[in-house]
Parts: structure tokens; C-alpha cells; sequence
């Protein structure tokens, strides 16, 4: 019959946090869909309570939360939705944390210490979650954390894109900030077709905590660099390193970054640095006051849009990134 809609067809439903409403608004609209009606709130003593106002049985549901600060209240409400989705009989729940949580935690530096990475994977599935979405995670391996699919998306092209636009590549050069984001800058400098430069920090070992050296590796003399990192935090070690090209004779320092975490003193330090420009993407909502003027924000939304609709649709998300995954 025609108009009748059978048990096994397929019906995608659109959730959001309370974390960062316009990105997952923007997503719904780019897809043409409504964001589920939800009731969520805060008992007194901080407690999260969640009701979807829609009947979500049988559903394909895709649940977007943001972790900004503060992150363990929206990893929790986004836990609380999972396990409401999923006794209310939803077929299948991906969970999309554009930009994921406790990433930094990822394996143990010295005894005693958790992997916090690997502990919200687990968290996730128990509450049944089928499925991870998240940008430009901070290390590869979380992907293995989670016992099921896992969409690792990438910013690249979204922040290169407009770089080749903005900016003349031949006389560019790309930066890795320290050794750990080499790789990053490797693809970058790949898909650029740029030089490649690494800052390496020596510390000096009677002061703990304090880096007394960076050490330029490559001629960045008369270049435009281009520093890249997959997050800006309190931004001290991108902002140092910025001050280090320009001493190395730098013609001009960019910054390109996936995740704007913009901790604490990070306006401050952003606002007072040598950078040209600094470029992320809207991964995480940044509030009127934490802007400044040589800020630009790239929207993430038409790229987690497409990956939805590749999941839902049981495409190829890694063809998005010409099979990169």
C-alpha cells in the first residue's frame, strides 16, 4: 500500500544538545530536516533530565552535541539522549562529537594515570551508541577505542581550500608547532604542495615546565608560514611559535587550526601575537566576547551534513577524502 510506512524503512531523525544549537541547526538545514523537538533541563541539584517529543521508535538517530566548557555537563546530557534514544527503541544511534571529548587523554604518560579517550568510548557504547561521527581527532588510535564504526572526518579541506584562495602557496610555507604535529603538517604541506618546516622545543631541564629554545627546522626566511594544529587552547605553544618564525625572518605567520578551544588566556595571547590571520572552524561555539578581529571562522556544518547523509544512506564517508580515513 502506498502512503503506509513499513517496519524496515528507513527514517532519519536529527538530535541536539543544548551545548551548540546553531551547529546542529545549520547541519538540519543543509540536510532538510527538523531537529527533533527535546525537553531538556537542570533539576537543582544539576541533575539532566531529557525527553524527545517525538515517538523515535525504529529511527536512524543522529545525536550532535559540541563539548565545549563546561564538557562533563554536555557529555553527560549527550550520554542521557543515547540511552533515552535507545530505550525508546530507536535501530540505530551515531553519536556526532564534532569535536571529541578527553581526546588529549588518549594513553598514559607515567603510572596511575586513566585513559580518559578510551573511557568516553566505553561510556558511549554502554549507553547505546552504534556508531562515533567526530572531526580531526586529536590522535589517531581513538579510533580503535570505540567497538563499532567510527567516521573520522577531516577538516583539511575545508580550512586548505580557503587558504589557496586567500593566499599565494608558492611562497608559503607550512609549520608543524612541535614533533607530535608533524603528520598534520605533512598532509597539509601535501596538499598544498608547500615546504614543510618543524618547530622543536628544547626545555631547559632546571625549570620545570619551560621551554628556553624553539628551534626552527627548514628556511623559513622571506616565506609566509602557515602553522597548523588540529586544536588552539590557551594557544601559548602556537603563540610562541609564531614569535620564533618571525625572529627567523618569517615574511608572514598564518595559523590554521580545526578546533577553537580558546581556554582562559588564548584571546589575550591570540590578540597580542604576530599572526596575520587565525582560521578554525566552528567545531566549537565561540561567543561574541572570545573574537577578535583577525579571526576567521569556517563553518564545519556542510561537511558533517554530507557524512550524515553518507551513513544514513550506507555510503562511503571516506570518499569524501578521496578514501583518506
Amino acid at each position: 500500500m502506498t502512503g503506509v510506512k513499513r517496519p524496515n524503512d528507513k527514517h532519519l531523525m536529527l538530535f541536539s544538545g543544548r551545548a551548540y544549537p546553531e551547529l546542529a541547526g545549520e547541519v538540519a538545514e543543509l540536510m532538510g530536516v527538523e531537529i527533533v523537538p527535546t525537553r531538556a533541563l537542570n533539576y537543582a541539584n544539576s541533575e539532566i533530565y531529557v525527553r524527545f517529543e517525538e515517538s523515535v521508535r525504529g529511527s536512524d538517530a543522529f545525536v550532535i552535541q559540541s563539548h565545549a566548557a563546561p564538557v562533563n555537563e554536555w557529555v553527560m546530557e549527550q550520554l542521557i539522549m543515547v540511552d533515552a534514544l535507545k530505550r525508546a527503541s530507536a535501530k540505530r544511534i551515531t553519536v556526532v562529537a564534532p569535536f571529541y571529548p578527553y581526546a588529549r587523554q588518549d594513553k598514559k604518560h607515567a603510572g596511575r594515570e586513566p585513559i580518559s579517550a578510551r573511557l568516553i568510548a566505553d561510556l558511549f557504547k554502554t549507553a547505546g551508541a552504534n556508531r562515533l561521527m567526530s572531526v580531526d581527532l586529536h590522535a589517531a588510535q581513538i579510533q580503535g577505542f570505540f567497538d563499532g564504526p567510527v567516521d573520522h572526518l577531516w577538516a583539511l579541506p575545508v580550512l586548505a581550500d580557503y587558504v589557496v584562495d586567500k593566499y599565494d602557496t608558492s611562497e608559503m610555507t607550512v609549520v608543524s608547532p612541535d614533533a607530535g604535529r608533524v603528520r598534520l603538517a605533512d598532509m597539509w604541506s601535501d596538499r598544498l604542495n608547500t615546504r614543510l618546516a618543524i618547530i622543536h622545543k628544547r626545555r631547559d631541564p632546571n625549570v620545570a615546565n619551560t621551554v628556553a629554545v624553539h628551534e626552527v627546522v627548514g628556511d623559513v626566511r622571506g616565506r609566509v608560514c602557515l602553522l597548523v594544529d588540529d586544536m588552539i587552547d590557551t594557544a601559548g605553544t602556537i603563540c610562541q611559535a609564531a614569535e620564533a618564525l618571525v625572529a627567523r625572518g618569517a615574511k608572514k605567520v598564518i595559523a590554521a587550526a580545526t578546533h577553537p578551544v580558546l581556554s582562559g588566556p588564548a584571546i589575550e595571547r591570540l590578540s597580542a601575537s604576530a599572526f596575520e590571520e587565525v582560521i578554525v572552524t566552528n567545531t566549537l561555539p565561540i561567543p561574541p566576547e572570545r573574537r577578535f578581529d583577525r579571526l576567521t571562522v569556517l563553518s564545519i556544518g556542510p561537511l558533517i551534513a554530507r557524512a550524515i547523509h553518507e551513513v544514513f544512506e550506507d555510503g562511503s564517508v571516506t570518499s569524501l577524502f578521496n578514501g583518506q580515513s
